[in-house]
């Protein structure tokens, strides 16, 4: 009797197990559709990009970090704020310098310009660089949407955003966060009419994820990212945006037989196809891949873009004449230019290009951040632990800047990832007309020529 009963066990939890998909990626929430696969469809792990989404996230800590060491420490001689000259390669080890606003002392974060790490058992903190991310990927998995309303842009920003300093937010957020308070909506907080600030950096830092929410698929990465976009950015500084979302979309289509090198600049010249010819933001990369082809060492094409733009006014870039407080320091235009130097000088190599970036000059940490967590991403979590030799932290505080999260703003890389896996999901079943295989565990993304 005891064997029988054994046995039926034993055949009832095959029975279970069989009937349910092994993958425990699964969105319990979510209606998974049949889907019949095309020839064309372009196959992509979920598990794999799983790991490359804790990789960005990873990727994006570390360079964020890193490049608040050097944050407006060097941002030229014009104006009332002076500086000095700008860092160069050899400044890494070196002591840091004081910035813009640090009345004469160094970062706290590091005495020397280096990599600033958490180990395991550790904690990240927010930054600005990651907070309104982690917000609108909670906005889009908790609303159940690939599209996001003004109205739901407005209540999240307001749900989550405090309003008295320290809140984290500065020029073109600020402003439309203030805007929003008065009862305005996304897109008009953005109108030049109404936002001042529509040119700085702003929507550069806080949009770029919405291209890893359609792998593959820029077109629809654009579409998602439009309204978020349009909450703080127009015309150079919403196209900038866009380029770093096509970057972002573009880490799945690469060919993964390249060399990084050689995934990096297609990429970054796919995603100028996007830029305007006649637009200052498409000018200033051009400038800067010429003088990368020309072989003229990094330094030197920071030390010219800066005379190009900020001196003479070259292309269109006209911020200096607008007697801006640090000399738009903050713009989108030359953290745009600053950005295309680390990306195209570091080749790929994530160690080199979070380096480049934090030493460029202006507002450092954004360009790192942004071009650390796309690397992240290619590499996945354990490509970003092999470049730096270490293993890292893999919670994350959302509170350090932001409100409003459940455990008190505590959460971790893998379940940040989760989240997003479960929003790709939504956006290839309904948004690209693609498929999701739970058995197999991809996704099936229709591609376009």
């Amino acid at each position: 009797m005891r064997k029988n009963i054994f046995f039926i066990c034993c055949a009832l939890m095959l029975a279970c197990t069989s009937a349910t998909p092994e993958n425990s990626l699964v969105n319990k929430d979510f209606e998974y559709k049949k889907y019949v696969p095309k020839s064309s469809d372009k196959k992509i792990s979920r598990s794999k990009y799983l790991n490359q989404l804790q990789g960005f996230w990873l990727g994006q800590c570390i360079a964020n970090w890193t490049g608040l060491v050097t944050e407006m420490d060097k941002i030229g001689n014009i104006g009332e704020i002076k500086t000095g000259a700008f860092y160069t390669r050899n400044d890494w080890g070196k002591p840091d310098q004081p910035s813009i606003w640090g009345q004469g002392v160094p970062s706290d974060l590091s005495k020397n310009i280096d990599f600033v790490f958490k180990n395991p058992g550790e904690i990240w903190g927010a930054d600005d660089d990651t907070d309104i991310e982690y917000i609108y990927q909670d906005l889009l998995f908790s609303n159940k949407t690939s599209m996001l309303s003004p109205q739901q842009i407005k209540e999240g920003w307001l749900k989550h955003i405090k309003v008295e300093e320290e809140n984290y937010l500065w020029v073109s957020n600020q402003k439309a966060f203030d805007l929003m308070r008065a009862g305005m909506l996304p897109p008009e907080t953005s109108d030049p009419k109404n936002n001042p600030e529509f040119e700085m950096i702003d929507a550069q830092l806080t949009t770029e994820i919405f291209g890893f929410f359609a792998p593959a698929r820029p077109d629809i990465a654009l579409k998602m990212a439009a309204l978020p976009i349009q909450t703080t950015a127009r015309n150079n500084a919403q196209w900038i945006s866009e380029y770093y979302v096509t970057m972002y979309s573009l880490a799945s289509s690469v060919d993964e037989k390249k060399l990084m090198k050689d995934k990096i600049m297609w990429m970054a010249l796919e995603a100028r196809k996007h830029l305007p010819n006649d637009s200052y933001s498409a000018k200033m990369f051009d400038f800067v891949k010429s003088r990368y082809d020309a072989n003229i060492p990094w330094e030197q094409v920071r030390d010219e873009v800066y005379q190009r733009y900020q001196v003479d006014q070259l292309d269109g870039y006209n911020i200096t004449s607008q007697n801006r407080y640090c000399n738009g320091c903050f713009a989108g235009g030359i953290n745009f230019a600053s950005s295309i130097i680390s990306l195209l000088y570091g080749e790929g190599d994530i160690v080199e290009t979070i380096k480049i970036g934090a030493l460029a000059g202006w507002d450092s940490d954004n360009p790192t951040a942004t071009w650390g967590g796309m690397l992240g991403f290619m590499l996945g979590k354990e490509g970003v632990e092999k470049a730096f030799n270490r293993k890292f932290a893999d919670q994350f505080n959302i509170h350090r800047t932001r409100i409003g999260f459940p455990n008190n703003g505590i959460d971790t890389f893998l379940k940040m990832a989760e989240k997003g896996v479960f929003i790709v999901d939504r956006v290839v079943q309904e948004e690209m007309g693609g498929g999701v295989d739970l058995e197999e565990d991809v996704w099936y993304v229709p591609v376009t020529k």
